[in-house]
Parts: structure tokens; sequence; C-alpha cells
């Protein structure tokens, strides 16, 4: 896996061998289709960021800041390799999701939510409530899952493009604003 554009255009990434699902970069390039315009001075938030590839990829095009969170310790240890070697910048903790946005208050413009999808259904749901005291009042936030599970946005939320791609589904959704 390589990151598509950017700064860091071509610069490769490892992927964990086990535990983690990464995305095509097919589905990553649409998703930064869909986004062009929004990365450049933009905040970050990489949920289950197992390689990192969401975040790197939002740093190589324009974000200032990457916040990347993941809670296996063998996909941690290759992610901070990655961010070390793309170079750009970007913080990683080793948390649970829920309990990293249980103890949080800053504001991010992007969050990308990614999990396994073993438990992508009701995780997604629970996660996209404890997102909104960190989403930035114009946020976006990117749901990364499997075809057959559903994910209905919560009221602070509304979906503006939503995409197949084989078994995965894309869901871009955008803060609601009064």
């Amino acid at each position: 896996m390589r990151i598509i554009a950017g700064a860091a255009k071509g610069r490769k990434l490892d992927t964990p061998k086990t535990g983690t699902r990464p995305m095509t970069g097919r589905a990553r390039e649409s998703i930064f289709s869909i986004l062009s315009a929004r990365f450049d001075g933009t905040t970050v938030l990489d949920l289950y960021a197992g390689s990192g590839s969401l975040g790197l990829e939002s740093l190589s095009r324009g974000a200032t800041h990457a916040v990347f969170v993941e809670h296996d310790r063998d996909a941690e240890t290759i992610l901070r390799r990655n961010v070390d070697r793309v170079g750009l910048g970007g913080l990683v903790h080793l948390a649970d999701v829920a309990s990293f946005l249980g103890e949080r208050s800053g504001v991010y413009n992007v969050v990308f939510v990614d999990p396994p999808y073993a438990d992508d259904d009701q995780q997604v749901r629970d996660v996209l409530e404890l997102i909104e005291p960190v989403l930035d009042s114009r946020g976006i936030v990117v749901v990364h899952r499997q075809a057959r599970s559903e994910t209905t946005p919560p009221q602070f939320l509304r979906t503006i493009d939503e995409r197949r791609y084989g078994d995965a589904v894309v869901t871009v959704m955008e803060r609601v604003t009064e």
C-alpha cells in the first residue's frame, strides 16, 4: 500500500498481518476525491487507524494535524513506523476508541471511522454518538463498513455520499448546521 497523492505520494505503508482490513486504493482515492477541497489546513482523527493510511493520506494532501487511535499493539507498532516513514507528523494513541473519545476535548474537521468488520454494526453506531463533542461545527465523518451492515447517522449528521466497493461501503457524512 502506498500514499496516493500529495507531499508523500508514493511512500510505502506497511500493513498489519492480522486484525485489520486495509481499505482498497480505489476506495481511498474515491474518499479523497469527494473531499478534495477539505484537507488544506484541517485536523484529522483516524479511528481504528490500522496502518494509518487515511490519516497519512490526509497529511500528504494538506491536513495540518492528524491523530491516530489504534487498540491493537501489533498494528500500533506498524502505525508508528508508517508515521515515522512518511515524515509529516501525527500523534499515535494506543487506546480503545470509545475510551479515547470519552477522555478528549479536541476538535477535528475530519473523522475517519474504520472498525474491523466483525465489530462494525453496533460499534459504528456507538462511535458516531461519541464523536459529536470532538467534531467541528462543519465537520465531516467518513465511515468504512461492510456492505451487509447498516449505518444510520445520528441526528447531528447527514449522509452526503455513499459508495460501494465490493463487500465494503464508504459513507460520507457532514455535521448538520442549525
